[in-house]
């Protein structure tokens, strides 16, 4: 009676395994360059290690200037940013100033600086800081200013909204604060 060698069982199990493994390395490489997902993986977004802001109401204005300032961390470039507004719980609204820096200040035309409700004054200076400045480079211990419009989001003492920062080109919230309106 002939007697089989083990090993030789062994052989296509391990080939099969290392053809899988060839298959599996390879669809991998394939869709890493087809779909562009190690690119977006590689830029982190700048680090604002810290920041501080405020909301503050206008009496007869109804509205409010916000103030938010980068305390520390890298230098951040207006034009790679997204202001985003939640005041929802204020007055059920919520809004995006892109397109920065505003020119002048003055976020006007709308249809080119704002996006989601208009809830911001969009008269001459309602803007400042890096944010309303051609080139705006927003570094540690300036202060970025923009005012809410009491037509579309009047804010009393007490009222809250959020703030979020975006840089743009990773799509990371660099600021985040939360409100409350003081009069």
């Amino acid at each position: 009676m002939k007697t089989h060698s083990p090993s030789r069982a062994v052989s296509p199990v391990i080939a099969n395994i290392l053809l899988v493994a060839i298959v599996v390395v390879l669809t991998a490489t394939v869709s890493v360059f087809a779909l562009g997902v190690a690119g977006d993986a590689s830029q982190p977004g700048p680090i604002v290690g810290q920041s501080s802001g405020e909301l503050l109401t206008q009496d007869g204005y109804e509205g409010g200037t916000v103030n938010i300032t980068h305390v520390a961390g890298d230098t951040l470039s207006a034009s790679t940013l997204e202001i985003a507004v939640d005041a929802q719980d204020a007055c059920g609204k919520s809004g995006r100033l892109v397109n920065l820096p505003a020119s002048g200040g003055d976020p006007v035309p709308t249809s080119e600086y704002v996006r989601g409700d208009d809830i911001f004054d969009n008269s001459y200076n309602s803007v400042d800081g890096p944010i309303g400045e051609a080139g705006g480079q927003w570094q540690a211990g300036e202060t970025a200013i923009f005012r809410i419009a009491g037509t579309p989001c009047q804010l009393s003492s007490g009222d809250t909204i959020t703030v979020r920062v975006v840089h743009t080109p990773t799509n990371s919230v660099v600021i985040r604060q939360t409100l409350t309106a003081a009069g």
